[in-house]
Parts: structure tokens; sequence; C-alpha cells
């Protein structure tokens, strides 16, 4: 069984036991989390759709680790104008695994 949830304004898709990189949530490794906002559930014809949720459905997760993602390179330029700004980025993440999925 699987299950869709949005977290930190993406979608994931994710089953028992995955290990999944989302948004920075709050929380120390080892903490226990609950993801409310599921999408879809179940698989096949049993699939149950969400409008927009399903219903009383909850992900339970618990933190790995707290992690940064990789660097990213801002580069913006203006031809012929002498203008260039290189900037970069990395996104603070963190890694989850899922326990259980109910219904």
């Amino acid at each position: 069984m699987y299950a869709v949830v949005k977290t930190g304004g993406k979608q994931f898709k994710v089953s028992e036991n995955d290990l999944v990189q989302v948004e920075q949530i709050p929380g120390n490794s080892g903490d226990k989390v609950e993801l409310a906002e599921v999408l879809l559930l179940g698989e096949g014809e049993d699939a149950q759709i969400g409008t927009p949720l399903v219903q009383g459905a909850k992900v339970l997760a618990e933190i790995v680790r707290q992690e940064r993602g990789e660097k990213l390179i801002v580069f913006k330029k203006r031809r012929r104008k002498k203008y260039r700004r290189q900037t970069g980025h990395r996104q603070n993440l963190t890694l989850l695994k899922i326990h259980s999925i109910q219904a």
C-alpha cells in the first residue's frame, strides 16, 4: 500500500519503510512526525482519492537526520552591459523514514 503525501509544498509517493528527503521539518533525529495531508491512499482499484484530502488518513514517520542539499549556483548576466552576479543556494532538508500508513 502507498500514499501520496503533501509536505513542504511538494507531493511525495511513499510506502512503508521508505526513506524520503523532504523540505525541512523542525525536530531532532529520532523525533516522530505525523503527516496529515494525505491526497491518495491505497493502490489499484482500492485507491481512495481525497477531495482534496483523505479523511482520517495519516502517515507516521521518524526523522532520521537533518541535512543540507547540494549547492546550486545562481548566475545572472546581461550581455554587453558588464553586469554579472553569482550566488549559491543550499536547501535545508529532512530525511524521513516512513513507519506506517493509517487509513
